[in-house]
């Protein structure tokens, strides 16, 4: 992408402009006219037709990329509110993303068609609104970060078979109790190959998380009256993570497809996915495990349907006659993903349950998650419930999975899981603040030095509100006590998204050769916020994506500065004035068109038609030629 629409991305979407432009409806298709009989193609030139004598000559309308541009843009944008509407954020912010890649991809560079410019406003305005919007309800697009499954990587490797393996693991099944009908074939042995090799790091991480939940699923197993070793099944999907997300979808636990779950009563919403919650997750694999063995009376065909669906397994038992699944496997008749699927987990049951003979016993399980529960109907931010039991953001987000954001439900009924022994606590703590603030009031400990003014100008509130909520005589403040912080809704604590940082995303197109580190340090932002704010793993970027970015700010006397260094200060550097009232501006460190344009409440398109000469990426000494209008 030419480095001028890269630009162009920075600048018209960098600048914090709180001016609203009206919506630029695409042009409506124009019908072609009619073509007179017996005119062919060597008749007529691009833009018109030699008509019949007598007859005026027809005018074909010119093409008009930017009017189709705008129609593919608009298709895109409004998918995505149709999906923020349905509660499914990651997929309204892909359709978001592609309506911006469009427009970034046009041939017409944005900046050189007044329509494409006012789409892009536009569809900026409007996405960041949906944002604000979002924010106010929880944790704006982002979601809880979720980790790979297991099961993706184990279902595209291809190991050859250790006849030595396969006789070892033929003899041990001989030897191994289980209430599975264990057996050996290749496919199983060259998995046990598979996880004693490049696996074994992924079957490890496994079987230590295993012991934070095996008490409760076999309990819910025994409960439900399936097999002991179906837990096994978990353990090749997710390696017993909570948070697992498939390729496909699939997420949680036991890897439930959002169709699936809801059938079995787990509710996925804007607050909450229960796919996530391990209780209710287990539950419902057992149920589902028990029909399909139900409908097809066999425990291995039972697995194969609950990957790839009890329709697929029908049809290829319909086709050949044969409800045996490794007879299935044989004819080829399955999807590949579910003739790995059965062997994944019949190797990892062989293997968990002789980990002696395979070099597992020296394997610690964790301890099983405890917690106190109370039944909470209204929503309050996981923040207030840490201060409230005195732990971290992270504890509670471990004893509740299930919540996409740091808000528990609005509506209904919530299982707030707590740490052990805090229920009492917890209640105390939080019957101290009306229900109606229990999203926005904080708890904080006093140290020593501080007082309400302090106070009252970290949390933007004042000093009255904080005595009157705490009913504090005078000023003085007691070291290590805990007040009551009365907050505004919609004002923002320090350190949380929104305050720190701009509440209106800038957008960026990933280049060749760009990082999450490369971006961040451009930027002025740590590199986890990025991958947080664009559900990112690692540290490798696919060129053409679009990143969504939120400047640093920093507030000073009720005025917010948008800042772009690593160290959230801005930049000192000296002015001098031009002749007709500019300013010059020398680049330092840290410094990038964006953050400049910011600086002075202009834009980056400005700053670019003021220095034409200018870099893309300006360097530290460059002077530049800026507008002032501040």
């Amino acid at each position: 992408m030419p480095a001028m629409i890269c630009a162009l991305l920075l600048g018209v979407c960098g600048c914090q402009t709180a001016q609203k432009r009206k919506p630029l409806a695409a042009p409506a298709a124009v019908a072609p006219p009619t073509i007179p009989a017996g005119t062919g193609p060597a008749t007529r030139s691009a833009a018109q037709t030699t008509a019949p004598a007598g007859e005026e000559a027809v005018v074909l309308p010119k093409a008009d990329p930017v009017g189709a541009l705008i129609a593919q843009v608009e298709k895109e944008y409004e998918a995505g509110q149709e999906n923020y509407r349905a509660g499914h954020l990651e997929a309204a912010r892909q359709d978001f993303d592609r309506a911006f890649n469009l427009l970034l991809q046009s041939p017409v560079p944005v900046q050189a068609d007044e329509r494409l410019q006012h789409e892009f406003d536009r569809i900026v305005d409007g996405v960041n609104g949906l944002e604000m919007v979002a924010l106010e309800r929880g944790d704006g697009f982002t979601e809880q970060e979720s980790e790979p499954a297991p099961i993706d990587e184990a279902n595209e490797v291809t190991f050859p078979v250790d006849p030595n393996v396969k006789a070892k693991a033929e003899a041990e099944i001989k030897a191994t109790r289980s209430d599975l009908p264990l057996m050996m074939t290749d496919q199983v042995a060259a998995y046990i190959s598979y996880f004693s090799t490049r696996g074994r790091g992924t079957l490890e991480h496994a079987l230590t998380r295993a012991g934070r939940y095996q008490e409760m699923i076999h309990r819910i197993f025994k409960e439900e009256g399936v097999p002991q070793d179906l837990i096994y099944l978990a353990q090749a999907e997710s390696g017993f993570h909570p948070l697992a997300l498939s390729r496909a979808g699939a997420r949680g636990m036991w890897q439930f497809m959002s169709s699936r779950a809801r059938a079995y009563g787990l509710e996925k919403n804007w607050w909450l996915d229960d796919r996530q919650d391990p209780e209710k997750s287990t539950r419902a694999a057992a149920r589902h495990l028990k029909d399909l063995y139900n409908q097809f009376g066999d425990w291995y065909l039972a697995m194969a349907a609950y990957n790839s669906g009890p329709g697929t397994v029908q049809s290829a038992v319909r086709r050949t006659g044969y409800a045996d699944f490794w007879e299935l496997y044989r004819r080829n008749v399955l999807p590949r993903e579910t003739r790995n699927y059965v062997p994944i987990i019949v190797a990892v049951t062989i293997m968990a349950k002789n980990p002696s003979q395979y070099g597992l016993d020296h394997i610690i399980p964790e301890k099983p998650v405890l917690s106190d529960a109370v039944k909470i109907h209204y929503p309050v931010d996981l923040r207030l419930v840490a201060e409230c039991v005195d732990a971290s953001v992270s504890d509670l987000e471990d004893l509740n999975p299930s919540l996409l954001r740091l808000n528990t439900p609005k509506d209904g009924t919530f299982e707030l899981h707590l740490p052990p022994g805090t229920r009492d606590k917890y209640l105390t703590a939080i019957g101290a603040i009306p229900e109606n603030m229990r999203v926005w009031w904080r708890y904080h400990k006093v140290e020593r030095g501080e007082s309400l003014d302090r106070l009252a100008r970290t949390y933007r509130t004042t000093a009255r509100a904080i005595a009157q909520a705490n009913h504090l005589a005078g000023d003085a403040l007691e070291p290590h006590r805990k007040l009551i912080i009365p907050i505004a809704p919609g004002k923002q604590v320090p350190g949380e998204t929104g305050d720190m940082y701009s509440r209106r995303a800038t957008f960026y197109k990933v280049r060749h050769g760009d990082t999450v580190t490369s971006v961040a340090q451009e930027f002025g932002v740590p590199a986890d916020r990025l991958r947080r704010w664009n559900r990112l793993k690692g540290g490798s970027l696919r060129a053409g994506r679009t990143l969504r970015i939120y400047l640093p700010v920093r507030h000073n006397a009720g005025e917010s500065t948008r800042v772009a260094n690593s160290g959230f200060s801005k930049p000192k550097s000296k002015l001098k004035k031009t002749s007709n009232g500019r300013v010059l501006h020398k680049v330092r460190q840290g410094e990038t068109l964006t953050s400049i344009a910011s600086s002075y409440n202009t834009t980056v398109v400005v700053l670019r038609r003021d220095n034409p000469k200018a870099s893309a990426h300006p360097r530290v000494g460059d002077v530049l030629t800026v507008r002032n209008s501040r």
